[in-house]
């Protein structure tokens, strides 16, 4: 119903920067929060920062001062500025969000992920 498409992963020279997008396209009515998830291999799924609707951002303390989250409403799309990047940010990247679909279903979304990867 709903499909969540990043871009703007890459390969990247530690202390560089990289801007995610995330195109939600569907069946939908609203997108209410949305977030940017990261794994590393070995590693769990982990919240990068979260955007709502009103703009009120949240950020894992691994993000606090070098990325920026942001999403244009009219444009169903959200961002990931990425800036000062390091050696431990190398991962796959997920965009995910809460949408209400036109049938008024809540449905959480998620994009096939995009890989970053930091070279020293």
């Amino acid at each position: 119903q709903v499909q969540l498409v990043e871009s703007g992963g890459g390969l990247v020279q530690l202390g560089g920067s990289l801007r995610l997008s995330c195109a939600a396209s569907g069946r939908l009515f609203r997108i209410n929060e949305m977030g940017w998830y990261r794994q590393a291999p070995g590693k769990q799924r982990e919240l990068v920062a979260s955007i709502t609707r009103e703009m009120v951002t949240s950020y894992a303390d691994s993000a606090k001062g070098r990325f920026t989250i942001s999403r244009d409403n009219a444009k169903n799309t959200g961002y990931l500025q990425m800036n000062s990047l390091e050696s431990d940010d190398t991962a796959v990247y997920y965009c995910n969000a809460r949408v209400l679909t036109i049938t008024l279903t809540l449905v959480d979304s998620w994009g096939q992920g995009t890989q970053v990867t930091v070279s020293s």
